[in-house]
């Protein structure tokens, strides 16, 4: 299962870092990743493969949660299928 992740917030040290390092302890690979920063907005889509994950959506949705609030960002973790559904135009 494919997973898209989305960040966007105030740039600041550590977010690529931490969000790499959280999918890396749950076995999740990431497959793509694009990041800009424009005035000081930090912007990235992450998408990202489940097939040997430990924890389940849920769990890596979970973590991205509690990551967004302690770094003050907007952090969405839906299923690819998800995401192409609600982007179709």
């Amino acid at each position: 299962m494919k997973i898209v992740v989305t960040i966007i917030g105030q740039d600041r040290v550590g977010i690529v870092a931490r969000a790499a390092a959280l999918l890396a302890e749950r076995r999740v690979n990431i497959l793509d990743i694009n990041q800009n920063i424009v005035h000081g907005f930090f912007n990235m889509v992450l998408i990202a493969e489940m097939a040997e994950a430990g924890g389940g959506l849920r769990g890596v949705q979970e973590a991205f949660r509690e990551m967004g609030t302690e770094m003050g960002l907007d952090i969405k973790v839906q299923h690819e299928d998800i995401f192409l559904a609600m982007h179709k135009v």
